[in-house]
């Protein structure tokens, strides 16, 4: 690829969290761009009200700090479902986001803090993000859609080449493409039932699906619900089939404007495990055939 490669989003779930930090060192080695983790480490993203400021700050710190400097900070207010997990009640996101990043700066004696980097959904987000912060993330953007959200931003912070622009791009690479399909279909589902992503689908111009969606929600049939997923929405949100559309899909998201794709693997055949490696081979590194990365490792 001509392109740098793109970042890669891993989970290091229990049991397999050695393997994580394996494959973590093994993509830096091939040359991705980044790795981002939902939790502290290369963060995309950590709700704002899981801790303290403070302690998010001293966590971040220390983090940079290990990492040579290379760490960002990713932040967010998450959905309803996880303020009812945490046990908090949240305010407005722009209020809680900008009173958050102030508060985060405003301690020393903890080291450099690193760049903080706010996720993003809607305009008013991504203009925040051009006023407080170093970068922004989508997660499960709408391509065709990109243009119009990074309007928010000011065209200083568009041409900057350290303001981060990064979309976390759900990616199943198969030559069975219906099965792909499939397997990005579950991947999404559960985003669907989220009022701020359908709200956002429907800004993006897929009125029809999200309303269709919300029908079936309401009515208990939550199983037809990646049916009512049409083709067209689903390119314009993920990655999938054979390597060879997955590469210029990367391309056509660095086109529209996503200067850090972030590819959030899955597979029609196996586990995550499964699914970088799969992406390893997809991006022709040359000596992916010498690496075994398999669940044996772990």
């Amino acid at each position: 690829m001509a392109e740098a490669l793109p970042a890669l989003s891993l989970v290091a779930v229990p049991g397999r969290r050695r393997i994580t930090l394996d494959l973590a060192r093994e993509a830096e080695r091939r040359g991705f761009s980044g790795i981002y983790v939902p939790s502290i480490f290369g963060t995309a993203i950590s709700p704002i009200y899981a801790r303290t400021v403070e302690d998010f700050a001293q966590s971040a710190a220390y983090v940079h700090e290990l990492a040579g400097g290379r760490f960002r900070f990713g932040i967010g207010v998450a959905h309803a479902p996880s303020h009812i997990r945490m046990g908090v009640t949240p305010g407005k996101p722009l209020a809680d986001i900008r009173a958050f990043v102030a508060k985060f700066r405003s301690y020393d004696g903890l080291g450099a803090l690193p760049p903080i980097i706010l996720a993003a959904l809607r305009k008013r987000m991504v203009a925040l993000a051009g006023e407080i912060a170093e970068g922004l993330v989508f997660a499960n953007g709408s391509r065709s859609h990109m243009a119009e959200s990074l309007s928010a931003l000011p065209a200083g912070k568009r041409a900057d080449p350290g303001f981060l622009v990064a979309n976390m791009i759900p990616t199943c690479i198969s030559d069975d493409v219906e099965a792909a399909k499939a397997v990005n279909r579950r991947t999404l589902t559960r985003y669907t039932l989220l009022p701020n992503y359908r709200n956002y689908w429907k800004e993006a111009g897929y009125s029809e699906e999200m309303s269709a969606i919300e029908a079936a929600a309401a009515a208990g049939r939550e199983a037809e619900i990646p049916s009512l997923m049409s083709d067209r929405w689903l390119a314009d949100a993920t990655l999938f089939g054979r390597a060879a559309r997955v590469r210029e899909g990367v391309e056509a998201w660095r086109a529209a404007g996503i200067t850090a794709p972030i590819l959030v693997p899955s597979s029609a055949s196996g586990n995550q495990l499964k699914a970088v490696e799969e992406i390893f081979a997809a991006l022709m590194m040359p000596d992916y055939a010498n690496q075994d990365i398999s669940e044996e490792r772990a």
